[in-house]
This record gives structure tokens, C-alpha cells and sequence, in this order.
């Protein structure tokens, strides 16, 4: 049975962006070595990627036209399953849209072997965690408060620990098991 992993990085005072859309300034006070490797990781971990239609364009957008790296190379081949409501087909190879990636996600927790990974996508997560179908919360704090943008989780949460543990570079990755995961 799979997993579903939410990932983000977030600025200390809990927003994914800055005040415009994909301001994600936060994100070079953190990566290095450790988020590059993990990155890496995240490659060989998967069963497919899942983003929100707006994360999916951003991201479609920027590693169809990014260098090769071993990071674009996934990000390019590994399926991909798109919560839209509005769009039905992708110019991103190995894509997916989907009107109801909840019971998608469901399906592919019973039927994969790999994790499935949420990336960015604050609303489709916040729907996912009402829905109790998120396994585990890993989010990178940046060692930066920015005072406004948009934050990352939109109502309240519970969750319990499962692991801390601080970059080199001051980031410190959190990872959380949200209280109602089904």
C-alpha cells in the first residue's frame, strides 16, 4: 500500500509563495546539498507526482524547459495525476487530469507499491487532509519569516510527530502524520 507525502517548503511564518504568484524566494535559503539529495530521492520513491491544476502548470512550465539534472529528468518522466476540473487533456508527457483525485488517490494508495507525492498545491492539500487521505505532512521550514503571502495550510490541523531534523544551512525538515489519515 502507498503512502501519500505531502511536500513544501514553507517561510517560518507558514506561506508556500510570497505575495505574487510563484514567489518562492524562501527556497534559496534552504536548498543545498541535503534538499538536492533529497530531491534525488524523491525520484526513486515515487509512484507518480500530484499537483493541483495551478502547481501543475507552474511546474509543467518549468521542468519541461529545464536543464538536465537528474531532478528534471524525473520530474519529467514519472506519471502525474492533475486534480482539474476544468482541463482534460496535458501538453506534459506522462499526465493525467482528473475531476475526482480523491478517489484516484484512494484507488492509487490501495494499488501502488511507491509513494504517491503532493508538491506545492496548498488547496488540493487542504482538500486531501479533510478528505483523511494525506499519510504524512514533510515540510522544510526556511529560516525566514516574510510577513505576507499565501499560506500553505488553510484551516485547522492536527498532527503528530514523526521526525525533526535541521539543515546546515539553518532549514529544519518537519515530518507529520496528520491525526485523521484513513
Amino acid at each position: 500500500m502507498a503512502k501519500l507525502i505531502v511536500w513544501n517548503i514553507l517561510s517560518l511564518d507558514g506561506f508556500f509563495e510570497g505575495e505574487k504568484k510563484w514567489d518562492l524566494e524562501m527556497h534559496n535559503f534552504v536548498w543545498g546539498p541535503e534538499l538536492e539529495k533529497l530531491s534525488d530521492e524523491f525520484g526513486e520513491k515515487a509512484a507518480a507526482l500530484v499537483f493541483g491544476r495551478v502547481t501543475y502548470e507552474g511546474m509543467r512550465d518549468y521542468w519541461s524547459k529545464s536543464e538536465p539534472s537528474t531532478v528534471t529528468s524525473y520530474m519529467n518522466a514519472l506519471p502525474k495525476l492533475v486534480a482539474s476540473r476544468t482541463q482534460s487533456t496535458s501538453e506534459w508527457n506522462n499526465t493525467r487530469m482528473t475531476d475526482d483525485i480523491e478517489g484516484e488517490i484512494a484507488r492509487m494508495r490501495r494499488e501502488e507499491t511507491k509513494d504517491l507525492y503532493v508538491f506545492g498545491s496548498a488547496d488540493l492539500t487542504h482538500s486531501l487532509l479533510e478528505a483523511g487521505l494525506v499519510d504524512e505532512l514533510m515540510i522544510c521550514y526556511a529560516p525566514l519569516a516574510i510577513g505576507k503571502g499565501n499560506p500553505f495550510f488553510k484551516g485547522k490541523i492536527k498532527v503528530d510527530l514523526i521526525e525533526a531534523r535541521a539543515l546546515s544551512g539553518g532549514g529544519v525538515i518537519v515530518r507529520y502524520r496528520p491525526d485523521n489519515v484513513k
